[in-house]
């Protein structure tokens, strides 16, 4: 356990904002931040002098960092971070803004993660993604998170038990619950007999086990409580979060991520249990990810998550609400602001604004983040408790 820590009772996030995704776009990543800039301040009602942090989360600015960035969008922060850290980079970005908040180093803090998708970019992204997962699969003729996420799902079905049927359930219910997203890229039903019968991707995943990349972003602000009520904004509060990178370097296969190296603390954090939690938003760029979550959260022990599965229902108002919005797999993974889009609809549904799949009585839910994948392992995990304003 760490040493005891200074909590987050004082830390609101505000005001959750989504650029629509569109498959593709001609658009820079530049400006998709910047609306999601101006959509933060639409809501808010701030004037942007206001804003005096900053957290930006993108693959698709080069040549320039969050930096130059900064004068694009007119922005003059005395805080600032830039954390491309994929699918890990919403609950990071929240942990440093809240800290900065909290010590006095920024007043109010835009977390942003936006990325753009022309219609070459993802492979040009990957290619240059990482030197070592570039060396260590190009020669044998794979490339790409579809062949390594392939590798893992294989492993844990012939580990644990897991079924096809087992994963095609959580993306029909995944997809169920994107019918009621109007910001969802896939808004037809999915039967589990067309996920079984879908093309093969790479064995032993189809085609949708895949998240479809496309373009977009998502954001909120980091502020004081106080700060929230005197500007009359609906809030949720932050009650615990953790992080890991390059969790069990040991294992000559990723089954398990660094959540379990910390979930006692977080759950410490947040005085509640797993029982408590009332719905759960987990990184779900495959769904063999969102099942090593369940487990290494705590709601089942490793190698039952495949009986969890089987045990429940997954739509916003089934018996385990899991990616309500319809997560990656059905709303679309827009680069960084994959890591976002768990945190921004934890936020609808504490501030009872998911309306048409809201949780009833939704107060407190789970996000989770998973990202950098390299070769056989993602290396970067991280999760967040969020609480509604009024839970005692």
């Amino acid at each position: 356990m760490p040493r005891s820590r200074l909590g987050y009772d004082d830390v609101a996030l505000v005001a959750p904002v989504t650029v629509p995704y569109v498959r593709y776009s001609i658009r820079a990543g530049h400006w998709f931040v910047a609306r999601a800039l101006a959509m933060l301040l639409e809501r808010s009602g701030l004037a942007k002098t206001e804003v005096d942090g900053a957290c930006i989360s993108s693959f698709t600015l080069a040549p320039d960092s969050a930096i130059g960035l900064m004068q694009h969008i007119g922005l003059s922060p005395r805080w600032l971070d830039w954390l491309p850290v994929g699918g890990a980079s919403g609950v990071a970005g929240l942990r440093r803004a809240a800290r900065a908040v909290q010590a006095g180093d920024a007043d109010v803090v835009a977390c942003i993660a936006a990325d753009t998708n022309h219609v070459d970019s993802f492979r040009l992204t990957l290619s240059n993604f990482s030197m070592f997962a570039r060396d260590a699969v190009y020669p044998y003729g794979a490339g790409g998170p579809n062949a390594s996420f392939a590798f893992l799902t294989d492993h844990y079905m012939r580990t644990y038990g897991a079924t096809r049927e087992d994963f095609g359930k959580l993306c029909v219910a995944q997809r169920d619950n994107a019918l009621k997203n109007p910001l969802a890229i896939f808004r037809k039903p999915l039967k589990l007999s067309e996920y079984l019968n879908a093309r093969p991707i790479a064995e032993p995943l189809g085609l949708f086990d895949c998240v479809m990349p496309c373009a977009g972003a998502d954001a909120f602000l980091v502020m004081r409580t106080e700060r929230a009520r005197a500007l009359g904004l609906p809030y949720v509060r932050l009650l615990g979060t953790i992080e890991r990178h390059n969790g069990f370097p040991d294992d000559p296969i990723q089954f398990r991520g660094g959540w379990a190296m910390d979930r006692d603390d977080l759950y410490a954090q947040a005085g509640v249990t797993p029982a408590d939690v009332d719905f759960f938003q987990p990184y779900d760029d495959y769904p063999v990810i969102t099942m090593m979550q369940i487990e290494d959260l705590g709601f089942c022990a490793k190698g039952e998550g495949p009986a969890f599965v089987r045990e429940h229902s997954f739509t916003w108002d089934g018996s385990f609400p899991l990616n309500t919005s319809g997560g990656q797999l059905s709303a679309g993974q827009a680069g960084c602001a994959g890591g976002y889009i768990g945190i921004v609809e934890s936020m609808r549904q504490l501030t009872g604004e998911a309306e048409g799949r809201q949780v009833p009585d939704a107060r407190v839910g789970l996000v989770s983040g998973f990202g950098m994948i390299n070769f056989d392992r993602g290396l970067a995990s991280g999760a967040a408790l969020l609480g509604r304003a009024d839970r005692s």
